[in-house]
């Protein structure tokens, strides 16, 4: 989402030939910053496509929505950062009326259509989670490629009244301020797949853990009986219980601790969704419904604006590298060599 959608580009006004909006030293500290997002995303969403496209063990139909979310984040980079870049280290809008239109749309487009994915996905693993018998009938490519449609879909709508407002051909760039859209676009890109996230991941725990404890009683041994007196058979017996507890205690470690595992993962998806985006379109939000009294600095607000770009660059890490055909890919792909450990 383009800063100056909730905050002017002051810097824009006047006869166009002001000065730059930052010191040498913070223009180039943010031409690092942004420039590292990019390449990061560039190269961490490029390496998803061509490890599902090279590797047979992650041609799993599920695994499209992972090339549609890399495709969405590459095109961000593409399409929409250094527009970005340009326009908040010049202070102004460079490019022309209609290249402003379609960059606005385009942003929003990209970015609604990247958190529309992470929707999907956390709904899919709802699914497989409770309807996993089911799910693996009606999984097929054509059913997952039909729900990506459908967030391109709703994306595209969000993106339309950008691009259907004229722009004059001036130095600023904004989004529309009128409060209806702010809201609505703000509520269809965040707010309502963010609550369907933190519903559907937090339904998704309390199932796993009431299947973990089921699972960790149904196995728990027997308790012992006898009259005291050891035998022969008797020693025999309590070794073989010993030695079943023994394995118990050993599954019951395992199945903790793959939980504590899902339960790190769940933190990271949601604790990077939320961190990257919450702060952006809080603030994009509040100044539409309170006016000036409610904005943050300008400084400030881009800097949630380009927290939010940083989500199209950690996708990769939190869908990927958790799973451990995604890590024996991307070896395989930047030749690391195999340690012998998961």
């Amino acid at each position: 989402m383009e800063p100056g959608s909730a905050l002017p580009n002051t810097s824009g006004n006047g006869s166009g030939t002001g000065s730059a909006p930052h010191s040498p030293a913070a223009t180039g500290l943010i031409l690092l910053a942004a420039l590292s997002v990019l390449l990061a995303t560039l190269l961490g969403n490029a390496l998803v496509v061509v490890a599902i496209s090279t590797s047979r063990a992650l041609q799993a139909p599920q695994n499209l929505f992972l090339v549609s979310l890399a495709s969405a984040d590459i095109l961000v980079a593409v399409l929409v950062l250094p527009f970005s870049l340009a326009n908040e280290v010049m202070g102004y809008w460079y490019f022309g009326g209609l290249w402003c239109s379609l960059y606005l749309a385009l942003d929003v487009l990209l970015c609604t259509a990247s958190i529309g994915h992470l929707c999907a996905i956390s709904l899919d693993r709802y699914w497989a989670v409770t309807r996993a018998a089911r799910l693996n009938l009606r999984r097929s490519p054509r059913r997952v490629r039909a729900m990506i449609g459908a967030v391109w879909a709703a994306a595209a709508l969000v993106a339309l009244p950008p691009l259907l407002r004229p722009r004059p051909g001036g130095r600023e760039c904004q989004l529309s301020q009128e409060t209806w859209y702010v809201l609505a676009s703000c509520a269809a890109s965040f707010f309502v797949p963010c609550l369907v996230m933190v519903a559907v991941y937090c339904r998704i725990y309390r199932l796993t853990a009431r299947r973990t404890a089921a699972l960790l009683a149904a196995r728990s041994p027997c308790p012992a009986s006898g009259d005291g007196k050891v035998s022969g058979v008797g020693m025999l017996r309590w070794r073989r219980r010993s030695q079943h507890q023994s394995v118990l205690l050993c599954r019951r470690r395992l199945v903790r601790a793959r939980e504590r595992r899902f339960t790190v993962v769940l933190a990271v998806v949601m604790g990077a969704f939320v961190l990257c985006w919450f702060p952006f379109f809080f603030t994009y939000s509040l100044g539409a419904l309170c006016g000036q009294g409610c904005r943050v600095s300008k400084p400030l607000f881009n800097f949630f604006f380009w927290i939010g770009y940083c989500n199209s660059s950690v996708n990769p890490l939190i869908y990927t590298l958790f799973n451990r055909d995604f890590r024996a890919a991307f070896r395989r792909l930047l030749a690391v060599p195999h340690r012998h450990r998961s």
